[in-house]
């Protein structure tokens, strides 16, 4: 996703419907928490605005958790339409919008 679509995911009401806590509850509104998919895309906003010299071992670990999280992810695609399920939207929150694939 471009920096600006995700910002503007983030910002909406389905991105902070989904995903996991960092204590592990399930998040399925924005009163439950904040998903840690969420505050991934928020870090991952941060790598985007970052200039490649700039980048620090933190980051590319950060990096590199996106990658796996999604590779993973992509392998449990569901069924039939994607277009509002929660793991597309969980995809969202980390920076993939499988759709556009």
């Amino acid at each position: 996703m471009t920096p600006a679509a995700l910002r503007k995911w983030l910002e909406g009401e389905d991105s902070q419907s989904v995903g996991m806590t960092s204590e592990g509850e399930k998040v399925t509104g924005k009163g439950d928490g904040e998903a840690v998919g969420h505050r991934m895309g928020e870090r991952i906003l941060e790598l985007k605005a970052k200039k490649q010299a700039d980048l620090d071992d933190d980051d590319y670990a950060a990096m590199r958790k996106v990658i796996g999280y999604v590779h993973r992810h992509i392998k449990q695609r569901p069924d039939g339409d994607i277009s509002d399920t929660r793991w597309r939207k969980s995809l969202m929150n980390w920076g993939h919008d499988p759709l556009r694939d």
